[in-house]
């Protein structure tokens, strides 16, 4: 399933799921980077591997629907199937989400519905949460709204402070978002009534606490 991958920033999940995508055995493979941010460090190491890279500026557009059109041109261009929303900071239109229906999804930096929008991992530690995690879904026009395809969770540490949560979260990203996209690219993905069945699926059946009830 040709790929393309959306940025703004560094790109750490984007080079998660290129270097997944890698083996020849991956039912997707990454031939686009596009970055509304020309100071995306992601577009340069998206270069040195060889990946297709594309600058389109927002700044450049009068107007939301014209920067999306250029997007959509672009990725229709390149044949692309599937989109990839890896630390994009544009928010997608109605219009263009339903072009793409069902072909884009996002990472989220929590365990979604919970703590959609931005601070996630201070306002975790404020809300004085016992776990976090990341979520890929499939994006509707909503923020961090649309099917979740899968989670991954995070303990709270008592000596968490937002950055040294994230780091931790960034991890179960980079495992999480290619397992994501190799199941949605095998076909192994079907939604019924705005959620996610995965075939043959195998799912966790432990308990996990924190504190952990072991050291009672």
């Amino acid at each position: 399933m040709k790929t393309a991958i959306l940025i703004s920033g560094r790109g750490s999940n984007m080079q998660a799921l290129v270097n997944a995508a890698s083996p020849p055995e991956f039912p997707a493979r990454v031939n686009l980077v596009i970055s509304n941010n020309p100071d995306a460090l992601g577009l340069k190491w998206a270069g040195k591997v060889g990946i297709n890279t594309k600058l389109i500026n927002h700044r450049d557009y009068s107007n939301r629907s014209a920067f999306e059109n250029e997007l959509d041109q672009s990725l229709v261009g390149a044949e692309v199937e599937l989109i990839c929303l890896a630390g994009f900071m544009r928010l997608l239109t109605q219009e263009f989400v339903s072009r793409w229906q069902n072909r884009i999804i996002n990472m989220h930096p929590s365990l979604l519905p919970a703590y959609k929008g931005l601070n996630t991992h201070q306002r975790v530690i404020n809300d004085g949460v016992r776990f976090t995690g990341c979520t890929v879904h499939f994006v509707r026009p909503e923020m961090d709204k649309g099917p979740i395809i899968a989670q991954a969770v995070v303990p709270v540490l008592p000596n968490d402070n937002a950055e040294t949560l994230a780091s931790r979260v960034l991890v179960a990203e980079h495992r999480c978002y290619p397992f994501a996209l190799q199941m949605v690219a095998s076909g192994k993905i079907k939604i019924v009534n705005n959620c996610v069945l995965v075939e043959n699926a195998t799912n966790p059946e432990v308990v996990i606490m924190n504190p952990d009830d072991k050291q009672s």
